[in-house]
């Protein structure tokens, strides 16, 4: 067995940089157009190239999106950027358009080419196809089972991986084929800059009532009858490992550090785990109890295990579950006096009960006894996102630990 690729998303420098460390094997990201997250920060030039520089560095890779559905005008400028990423010995980019496909390979040629979720693949045929035309990988659709999967690898050829989605938020639409957004508020979907439409909440309104909205009962609040919950695979890796899948892709380039972070650092873990001795292995639900303490809409397997019934797949409240806060990033440590130097993300008080974490230390539990700012005067509350604090801790912390703190909702 080869040990698959663990993919993290990566909105901006911050995050790339915490999904290398927190243990992501390589990396996705957009640039300043042609990607599917226009409402992303996404990477200047200038930062794609500092980025591939992090990466390479640590030995892993960077993959950039160009994976819009276009139109014509979408097309200007995309040549002479093709031309700027050269330079930039980006490891692979991701593509859903043939146009897009042939300029890539027509400019970059050295440049590995997997194809997008968004180009629907679900079957052995279109991936012998997209072999053909030079492409290297396969984000295949997320409306596969897992015996679908193991039949398209079977009858694919042998030197293309498959990439699939283990974690983050579902498309009720067909992987992200969708017109809700465009057709409601002229928010392309396709070209990156989806609305979330299905998210909304949806009354019927009756011809000869006109002004009456009715509610399509799933609760007294509304309906939330387009709304997936959220994926998560953390239980099941060794059978995605088994089905010779070469790539785990986690989603969320809209999400935060804290959550690259917890999320990363639980599949990375469990994936080790499995191949330190894959007989003896046993899932350990504390990772699961981890991934519930980013910001979530309840999870589901998604299609893994065949096509979900409506009340395993829709969730009934448009709202996220956020138990916990990301409040602190550690900057820096001085072991003499036990004092961590703390980017402060979220408000936090002397007093609270917080939890740290890093890369490879599970989390641990304190309260901050004394909070001090930049001027090393003593303070109550750190209420400025960006605050530069210094709290002491009661185990030792490295740059990167993440600071976090219950917020009681549940």
């Amino acid at each position: 067995m080869n040990k698959p690729e663990l993919l993290a998303p990566a909105g901006n420098l911050e995050n790339l940089k915490i999904a290398i460390i927190y243990g992501a094997d390589a990396v996705y990201l957009g640039g300043e157009g042609f990607g599917l997250r226009a409402r992303a920060k996404n990477f200047t030039l200038q930062q794609l190239a500092e980025g591939i520089k992090f990466a390479h560095d640590r030995g892993k890779r960077v993959y950039l999106t160009l994976n819009i559905i276009p139109h014509n005008e979408d097309l200007e400028g995309l040549p002479e950027y093709l031309g700027k990423l050269k330079e930039l010995k980006l490891d692979a980019v991701i593509v859903s358009d043939p146009g897009i496909l042939s300029l890539v390979k027509s400019i970059i040629p050295e440049v590995e080419i997997h194809l997008s979720t968004q180009a629907n693949t679900t079957n052995y045929a279109s991936v012998n196809f997209w072999y053909e035309q030079g492409v290297n990988r396969i984000i295949l659709a997320r409306e596969l089972s897992l015996e679908e999967i193991k039949e398209i690898i079977k009858k694919s050829p042998p030197d293309i991986k498959m990439e699939t989605f283990v974690h983050g938020a579902m498309c009720i639409s067909y992987s992200g084929r969708c017109l809700l957004s465009n057709y409601l508020i002229s928010r392309d979907a396709n070209r990156g800059d989806c609305a979330h439409s299905c998210r909304w909440k949806y009354y019927l309104m009756e011809e000869i009532r006109p002004g009456k909205y009715l509610p399509v009962y799933e609760d007294e609040k509304g309906t939330y009858i387009f709304n997936s919950k959220d994926l998560c695979m953390i239980e099941h890796l060794p059978l995605l490992i088994d089905a010779g899948i070469s790539a785990f892709k986690i989603e969320g380039r809209m999400k935060g550090a804290y959550y690259v972070a917890a999320v990363v650092k639980a599949y990375r873990n469990q994936i080790d785990q499995y191949f330190l001795n894959p007989d003896k292995y046993n899932f350990d639900k504390k990772y699961l109890d981890e991934v519930k303490k980013v910001s979530n809409r309840n999870y589901t397997t998604g299609f893994y295990f065949g096509k979900p019934d409506g009340n395993e797949q829709r969730y009934d409240s448009t709202k996220y579950i956020q138990s916990y806060d990301f409040t602190g990033l550690v900057l820096d440590y001085n072991t003499e006096n036990q004092i961590a130097t703390i980017e402060q993300k979220n408000r936090m008080f002397a007093g609270d009960e917080v939890e740290i974490f890093g890369p490879d230390d599970d989390y641990f539990s304190q309260k901050i006894e004394k909070m001090w700012d930049d001027e090393n005067e003593e303070i109550e509350v750190a209420p400025h996102s960006g605050q530069i604090i210094q709290i002491k801790t009661v185990k030792p912390v490295k740059p990167w630990y993440i600071v976090r703190k219950s917020n009681n909702k549940q």
